[in-house]
């Protein structure tokens, strides 16, 4: 059978095109990744599951008892004034929140000189000192003395070998592409064919609108030069608002997200791994012959991040485009307020482990619920601990 090329396409009969039958299908340009990751990406892509989740966590705050349906008549009278005063409230809460972005806009300002100076040392543009590098540990990890001595002595001559045998490497390798792969909620963004390019990441700053405009943020990943892409600097930007709705003022929770945009990435010919080629064989059901059809569809990708869903002028969206939206920002929002602050502790890990101690102390507490309830049993006159007793063996068999 021969070949026909995508160009004899157009030369077909409109007609025999529904004599044509797939035969077989390839993908080329994708790594292979595993099922469950794939799962994981698809549902946190999926608008309906989201959606479905959002109703859920919705659904937790628990429904009215009634009890307002059989106030009499003066009585709820005197709730609508509360509810008035309520709504002034959220007026109050609005200008507040607005003062803290003041407040956060001042402040980054005194934290960028730090960021920077990190950024330089992360790129190989600054070498600390020795004081700069001091590091006390904590109390409780410290070893005594001789111990330390010994450790230090060993690590130097481990250092001294690898120095012998490659070059010293430059700054903080792969600094970021590491944060973002400590961190469940980034990794899950991640493909195979992302990280070569987040090596490149050097940096990733907050911008914060200057004052007088309206609230927003701009997420900056800076990038050195690569083979992917020509861009040196990668934009998402974030406007919010930061008042209650006319229509549902008791449902203002702080300043919500009006829309983001994010950036053209210039891709080098062939690095684009957004998309990927999808070929076809198709053959011909009447003549036998096969063709080859080839199509260029989206890809899963963490630089899907920088084209976000476009909200409409007139501001209103579907439940599946909310749904995007209020998964986007939440990965946006953690960015700008902890990965950025905090991006070292993400490097090492100990931002991750502080969290897992959380999740801990609550499983204590619950174990310790559970002996303080063993223990009044026990201490109880009346307790009799045969009753409570699992029946023998062989009981459990008839």
């Amino acid at each position: 059978m021969a070949d026909i090329d995508n160009k004899d396409q157009a030369e077909m009969d409109p007609a025999d095109m529904e004599d044509v039958e797939e035969v077989e299908e390839e993908e080329t340009g994708e790594d292979e990744n595993s099922k469950a990751r794939q799962l994981t990406v698809q549902m946190m892509q999926n608008p309906q599951i989201l959606a479905a989740l959002q109703e859920r966590l919705d659904g937790l705050n628990g429904s009215p008892s009634g009890y307002m349906e059989s106030l009499p008549k003066v009585v709820k009278r005197r709730v609508n004034a509360l509810k008035n005063l309520q709504v002034k409230c959220a007026h109050i809460e609005a200008k507040f929140y607005e003062e803290v972005h003041e407040l956060e806009r001042k402040y980054a300002a005194l934290y960028q000189p730090l960021f920077d100076k990190r950024s330089d040392i992360v790129k190989a543009a600054y070498e600390p000192t020795d004081e700069e590098c001091e590091w006390k540990a904590d109390e409780e990890e410290e070893l005594t003395v001789s111990k330390q001595d010994e450790m230090k002595e060993k690590a130097k001559l481990e250092e001294e070998k690898k120095d012998e045998e490659k070059e010293d490497p430059k700054g903080i390798p792969e600094f970021w592409l590491t944060v973002f792969k400590n961190v469940d909620l980034l990794s899950d963004m991640l493909q195979e064919h992302d990280e070569p390019i987040l090596k490149h990441l050097q940096d990733i700053k907050v911008k914060f609108s200057d004052p007088g405009q309206p609230m927003s943020f701009t997420l900056e990943f800076h990038f050195e030069a690569n083979d992917f892409f020509t861009n040196t600097m990668l934009t998402k930007t974030y406007k919010m608002r930061s008042e209650p709705d006319e229509n549902d003022p008791f449902s203002f929770d702080g300043p919500e997200i009006m829309c983001c945009t994010g950036c053209t990435i210039d891709w080098t010919k062939g690095k684009n791994v957004t998309l990927k080629t999808i070929k076809k064989k198709q053959k011909h059901k009447g003549r036998g012959t096969v063709r080859t059809v080839t199509k260029t569809v989206p890809n899963d990708s963490f630089f899907n991040f920088f084209t976000p869903p476009e909200v409409p002028e007139n501001g209103e969206l579907d439940e599946d485009s909310e749904a995007v939206l209020a998964a986007d920002f939440e990965i946006g929002h953690f960015i700008r307020e902890r990965i950025v602050p905090r991006a070292v502790l993400y490097f090492t890990g100990e931002a991750i482990e502080d969290d897992d101690d959380d999740y801990d102390e609550e499983g204590e507490e619950a174990d310790d619920e559970e002996g303080e309830e063993e223990a009044d049993e026990e201490n109880d006159p009346d307790y009799d601990p045969k009753k409570d007793a699992a029946p023998p063996a062989e009981c459990k068999q008839q």
